[in-house]
């Protein structure tokens, strides 16, 4: 191992230089108070240059540049695909190096005063080879504010990113709108530090310029298209891109042929917080608003009442001419039917919000996460009870009884099915007669038992995950919340998609199945769908006779719950 004492006989003389390829002149002497105040002070000259031996300097042979990566190999890496990085890739060996910008020997913490990369001296690191780009930013309102100590003002880096240095010049418009400007401009903490407008980004990305750039223009302008890149100035400076005499000819750049009337709009525009101005097109505009607003509301007002109105006089006019006379669920079945279909839909209100805490349907909810997740508990709660009282019905009444046995599969149903894929395909003409329930309502009972269970010993272990970790791995809870994610995401589709047409879509039950209020269906439908169940064939011709068969046990069941 070579000794610094070796290598400082040479370096250690201040007169020590030597002619780069460029031509220039530059020394080779090295301090070694510097060394010994870097970070690198503990290393070693020979652990960083380590292809030179110990035959330096009479073998002739120069020392080469320093691989970093030796011990800095994240950096490193991310320098090589940096600007920087590609242009020495390329052979362009006047492209910074990591000595550029940390130095050489003299290396210290970028939080060091001294440092060439603190915050107040990264302008004049990079303007070392940047001049112009450097002189730019020292007159603008970032510079400025560097220049008065301001930490929180952005330098070189933070909008050019570190090791992987980006130039932003070829970079779409959103990427330098959304990740550049953003970082600073969207943060209420410092608009509200330095006094600066908090809606500027909002109010762009709801712009024509902000809206085209979100989806996929690559010409429409970003921020700097209008304030400039380096040197961005208040736009109350006359020399500013935005100052009002220089607007046409910044606007004219993406339009050309603006003029001074065009150049008046303005990009940054909140609607809801606009407010009667003193300026004639301010106030005409506040004006226009609210007159809309007014006669929105009036007009589509008017339309929804009329028309709900018309609807509800045509649902009443059917449901009088619909001849409802078979039954199909008492009194029992419609009140444990109407119970968890309330839970289901409060379930999965409120999951969806626990969920996805920003969407619509959670600010519907109200910003209590608390009042989301309890309301979310108590209806799962309903649905388990719901659940234990219809096993018990079951189990203990002669209705239920007898329901369980209908809703049993058989050997039928998978003819059915069949038969039902032949005739609906269009194979067949001959429609499949069904009992009390066909494949469909059995299909979708057992679906509710299976995913009521399944659904409700998840939730319970979410909810009391401290007791369950207690004799379960955690991972368990992580399994538990990912089966009750999907499982109810299967769930709502199911019942939009299978159950809903059946009691709201069918065009023989539109706009719904009576059956969930009244408990009855009419003969017509009865014998088209359940040919083959007694109550149909034998249906009541009076209220009393209805009642009758009601309590009868085979003349009274429950249309298929939904699937929870």
């Amino acid at each position: 191992m070579i000794k610094n004492s070796a290598c400082l006989e040479c370096h250690g003389d201040k007169t020590l230089t030597k002619t780069n390829a460029a031509g220039r002149e530059v020394s080779l002497f090295m301090d070694a108070a510097i060394l010994a105040g870097s970070v690198h002070k503990t290393n070693t000259c020979a652990a960083c240059h380590a292809d030179l031996t110990a035959k330096h300097p009479d073998d002739n042979v120069a020392a080469r540049p320093v691989a970093c990566s030796k011990c800095h190999e994240k950096q490193s890496e991310t320098y090589g695909a940096s600007a920087h990085g590609l242009a020495q890739a390329k052979g362009q060996q006047a492209a910074a190096g990591c000595a550029d910008c940390h130095g050489a020997h003299n290396i210290l913490p970028p939080g060091s005063p001294a440092s060439p990369l603190h915050f107040s001296r990264l302008a004049e690191t990079c303007g070392a080879c940047h001049d112009q780009v450097a002189k730019d930013v020292e007159q603008s309102v970032h510079g400025k504010a560097v220049a008065a100590g301001h930490r929180e003002a952005p330098t070189c880096t933070d909008c050019h990113s570190e090791h992987q240095i980006q130039t932003l010049k070829s970079t779409s418009p959103l990427k330098i709108s959304a990740d550049v400007c953003s970082n600073c401009h969207a943060s209420e903490r410092l608009n509200t530090k330095y006094n600066l407008p908090p809606d500027r980004v909002k109010t762009f990305f709801e712009s024509y310029h902000g809206l085209a750039a979100q989806y996929g223009s690559t010409l429409a302008a970003n921020c700097a298209s209008c304030h400039g890149v380096h040197k961005i100035l208040p736009s109350n400076d006359p020399a500013s891109t935005i100052y009002k005499t220089n607007l046409v000819e910044t606007c004219g750049k993406c339009h050309p042929g603006a003029t001074e009337n065009f150049a008046q709009s303005k990009v940054h525009v909140d609607a809801s917080s606009i407010v009667a101005g003193t300026k004639p097109g301010e106030q005409i505009n506040w004006w226009v608003r609210r007159v809309y607003l007014v006669l929105i509301v009036a007009t589509i007002g008017f339309m929804l009442v009329h028309n709900l109105l018309v609807f509800a006089k045509k649902v009443s006019a059917r449901y009088r001419a619909a001849n409802l006379v078979v039954v199909r669920m008492d009194l029992s079945q419609r009140l444990q039917h109407f119970t968890l279909a309330t839970s289901f839909i409060a379930l999965a209100i409120t999951g969806f919000a626990l969920k996805f805490p920003d969407s619509p349907i959670a600010r519907l909810l109200g910003a209590n996460e608390m009042f989301r997740g309890w309301s979310h508990r108590v209806a799962g709660i309903v649905l388990l009870l719901a659940g234990v009282y219809h096993l018990i019905y079951l189990l203990t009444r002669e209705e239920g009884r007898q329901l369980l046995r209908d809703f049993l599969p058989s050997k039928k149903d998978l003819a059915d099915l069949t038969g039902s894929v032949r005739y609906l395909s269009g194979l067949s003409q001959d429609k499949p007669r069904m009992g009390r329930f066909g494949y469909a309502e059995k299909m979708e009972y057992w679906a509710v038992i299976w995913g009521t269970f399944l659904m409700g010993a998840t939730g319970l272990v979410i909810w009391f995950k401290m007791d369950v970790t207690r004799f379960l791995p955690r991972w368990a809870v992580d399994v538990a919340l990912t089966i009750h994610y999907y499982e109810a995401i299967l769930a709502c589709l199911a019942i939009v998609v299978w159950h809903f047409y059946h009691v709201i879509f069918d065009p023989d039950v539109y706009p719904i199945n009576w059956a969930c209020w009244n408990g009855k269906v009419s003969k017509h439908w009865q014998e088209e769908e359940h040919p083959l169940d007694p109550a149909g064939r034998a249906s009541p011709q009076t209220g009393a006779e209805a009642n009758t068969r009601a309590t009868s046990g085979r003349g009274s069941s429950s249309q298929p719950l939904p699937k929870a």
